[in-house]
């Protein structure tokens, strides 16, 4: 597709939404779906059609509106009015506060800071445009950041603004993106791939496949881009499973983007080719690494292997090889339309732009959020989060899933990036972020991140397949208060042994969530040890059984 045929969808996509009145905005992501959205949405198609309002008032499904907790969500986009919890029945009332006053008790105020702290970037569609309708993404200028690099940018000229950028891997390491795509670019190989990692495994995440549901072709433009500048010619999109409405999204999308000269031969009249499949998971947590992930697609046993050599040098059947996750592809498009400057200038010194979270467990405001990199913990859990519920306090937040870390109240107020989360013994993962309150035990908040280890281990190397089983033991032995001190020292000793010799970063940052918790809460460590210990001392003790038999 040439520059002008691109403008030319443009103009007609504006032409019709000017025609329409109104816009209602239904949220067809997958928490919505699952609370009935789709009904909500065929109910308000029919009132419309009923009413003879069908030329005036459009209704449409959108992507993630983000406040997943209180769906299903309706957005009346002219009068930037949002209703929660909506049911079918609610409909004839929702059509008649059109140019009214709202229904109040659908209302859900979006002058609130969950909506007014956020920085939408790779989020920036969602609430405008149709997943399932490429015309809707190409009248938000997608696809017009490819065409201006097929017809005015050299691949290194791309790679260049993707370095000046400063974007790193989303996926959880935080590599420098361009810096990566330079190494693949000069790998020799006849044939070289681009991998699209959406195998999002941490509990409590689903940032990554709220995007392919919402903006599908925002990441296939981004594979695009990638492949064109790296000298890839083919691709594959490894995504769970478990995710069968971002299956269906994404491979709705790749059939439109063939069809639209976007994939397959002669992009943009170009000579550049690149044909992107769809590669199912099995839902196995090791699959993210970027190796074992590779052997899944070979379609080979999950697990990992060393490295050297890395993926970009040998990677899907020998060949260089990009991985990058989706959230890393979702913001390429942004970064070339708008410049590496601009997008330097958001975040910190080291950590630029934004990063997607998925917020998650006892906080008032649940859902999807995308916020500045450098914004503080305090601002994310308690302004855009609105706080702890049921007047409980705040105890710890674990960012970065199973790998991660237990952050607790005095660092409340520190900056969210990648630098700073590694210095307090977290990392920033690929985005999920559970808050605990202090009801939570973190002992049992550990043994539970170990237990998801020791049974998403592949096997493959012995740290972790056995030492991972040992941590879950000792932790379950102190949580019956049976523990002694030389068992919890057994357990940091494991700690230090299973980070340093597992094979993959599965094994290597699966401590993470003891070592945290062992850090900043081990108080609740020593009681149970010490309960533990005077229990085995009278279990021993002569006089004490005899006692209990008189």
């Amino acid at each position: 597709m040439t520059p002008d045929e691109l403008k030319e969808i443009v103009t007609q996509e504006q032409q019709i939404e000017h025609t329409r009145e109104h816009h209602i905005c239904v949220c067809t992501a997958a928490g919505c779906v699952s609370s009935n959205s789709l009904h909500v949405k065929d109910a308000l198609a029919k009132e419309v059609k009923k009413r003879g309002l069908a030329d005036k008032c459009q209704v449409k499904g959108v992507g993630c509106l983000g406040l997943c907790a209180q769906g299903p969500l309706v957005h009346m986009r002219e009068e930037d009015r949002l209703y929660k919890k909506v049911v079918p029945e609610d409909a004839p009332e929702i059509l008649d506060s059109l140019g009214a006053p709202p229904v109040q008790r659908l209302e859900c105020p979006t002058n609130i800071p969950f909506f007014q702290r956020q920085m939408r970037v790779v989020l920036e569609n969602f609430w405008k445009i149709d997943p399932e309708r490429i015309q809707d993404y190409i009248a938000a200028d997608g696809y017009s950041a490819l065409v201006n690099a097929l017809t005015e940018l050299s691949p290194i000229d791309i790679i260049n603004e993707i370095i000046h950028s400063g974007l790193r891997g989303r996926g959880g390491a935080g590599y420098p993106t361009g810096l990566k795509w330079s190494t693949v670019s000069k790998a020799v190989g006849d044939v070289k791939y681009v991998i699209c990692n959406a195998d999002e495994g941490d509990p409590g995440a689903f940032m990554d496949r709220s995007i392919l549901e919402s903006d599908p072709h925002r990441v296939l433009e981004g594979m695009a881009i990638a492949a064109y500048a790296v000298g890839a010619s083919e691709g594959y999109i490894y995504v769970r499973a478990e995710y069968p409405l971002a299956i269906k999204r994404l491979r709705n999308a790749i059939k439109q983007a063939e069809r639209s000269g976007f994939l397959g031969q002669s992009i943009g009249g170009a000579r550049f080719n690149l044909h992107l499949d769809v590669r199912l998971g099995a839902g196995a947590f090791v699959c993210g690494e970027e190796t074992a992930l590779i052997a899944s697609v070979e379609g080979k046993r999950g697990t990992p292997r060393p490295r050297p050599p890395y993926p970009a040098q040998q990677g899907l059947w020998g060949r260089p090889t990009l991985i990058n996750n989706v959230e890393t592809y979702a913001n390429i498009p942004s970064i070339l339309r708008r410049g590496a400057e601009w997008y330097a200038s958001i975040g910190t010194e080291k950590s630029k732009g934004t990063k997607v979270f998925a917020l998650a467990g006892q906080v008032n405001n649940t859902g999807l959020i995308e916020v500045p990199m450098g914004m503080t913990l305090r601002e994310i859990v308690f302004d855009i989060g609105g706080g702890i519920p049921n007047g409980k306090q705040y105890k710890a937040v674990q960012t970065g899933g199973p790998s991660g870390g237990c952050i607790p109240e005095e660092f409340l107020d520190l900056k969210v990036d990648y630098e700073s989360l590694s210095q307090i013994g977290s990392i920033m993962g690929s985005g999920g972020m559970i808050v605990m309150d202090d009801s939570s035990n973190m002992v049992d908040v550990a043994r539970y991140f170990m237990e998801f280890c020791q049974s998403e281990s592949c096997g493959k190397c012995v740290p972790c397949r056995v030492g991972t089983v040992h941590m879950h033991n000792l932790l379950d032995k102190i949580l019956r208060k049976e523990a002694t001190r030389k068992d919890l020292s057994m357990l940091e000793k494991l700690c230090g042994i299973v980070k340093g010799a597992s094979l993959c970063g599965l094994g290597q940052t699966a401590p993470n969530p003891v070592l945290s918790t062992l850090r900043y809460f081990r108080e609740e460590y020593e009681v149970n040890i010490a309960d533990g210990e005077i229990a085995a001392v009278c279990a021993q003790c002569p006089d004490e059984k005899e006692g209990e038999k008189r």
